[in-house]
């Protein structure tokens, strides 16, 4: 198990998105750019409260959102290590990219295409309602 030293965590205190969302998306973010493996030890929440500035119980949420989501293994003693997925994120980031920039060619927003992407069913999902 490795220690992750590279981890760029980013926060904007002016965003309207809770400090905890932009803690998570900014693993998630370190995971699809590579920054963190399966395996990594990610810093304790102590440790990033700290170095970020905000409370403890903020990167406690954070982490605990990525663990129900199958990101993170958090377990007393061991700390949060990042588990197997993380890969699809690393494998995906090509794809989003491209995606990203072809967008960007037809002049659509980013921030339309995240809210395409959310409105988006998977193929073979069951219509809700």
């Amino acid at each position: 198990m490795r220690y992750n030293n590279r981890m760029l965590i980013r926060i904007d205190p002016t965003r309207d998105e809770p400090v905890f969302a932009q803690l998570a998306d900014s693993i998630r973010a370190d995971a699809a750019a590579g920054r963190i493996s399966p395996g990594d030890r990610l810093p304790s929440a102590r440790e990033v409260a700290a170095s970020v500035g905000v409370n403890l119980h903020t990167v406690l949420h954070a982490y605990q959102e990525l663990r129900d989501e199958g990101l993170l293994d958090i377990r007393r003693g061991r700390g949060a290590v990042v588990t197997d997925a993380a890969a699809p994120l690393a494998e995906l980031r090509g794809d989003v990219e491209a995606l990203l920039r072809r967008a960007r060619e037809l002049g659509v927003p980013r921030e339309a295409l995240v809210s395409l992407m959310r409105d988006v069913r998977e193929p073979d999902a069951e219509p809700s309602g």
